[in-house]
């Protein structure tokens, strides 16, 4: 009988929660999550690997723009 393992979860799940916290009340969970996959996609484009610490700052520069453009906008 094979014992169930669960998957690992994924490298940036500790960086969307920090962020989530962090924008709490200013982004949404959904909004968090895109900014972290562009981050991903975008580290991933450019230098070719995706550290997760790499991943936080860049999403971390998304979600302060979105947030200035947002209370811009009134």
């Amino acid at each position: 009988m094979k014992d169930h393992i669960e998957a690992d979860p994924t490298p940036y799940a500790e960086v969307e929660a920090v962020l989530r916290e962090e924008f709490a009340g200013v982004h949404s969970t959904t909004t968090v999550t895109r900014c972290v996959e562009a981050a991903h996609y975008g580290a991933l484009e450019v230098t070719g690997y995706a550290h997760p610490s790499l991943v936080e700052r860049i999403a971390r520069k998304h979600l302060h723009v979105l947030a200035l453009v947002a209370s811009e906008r009134g």
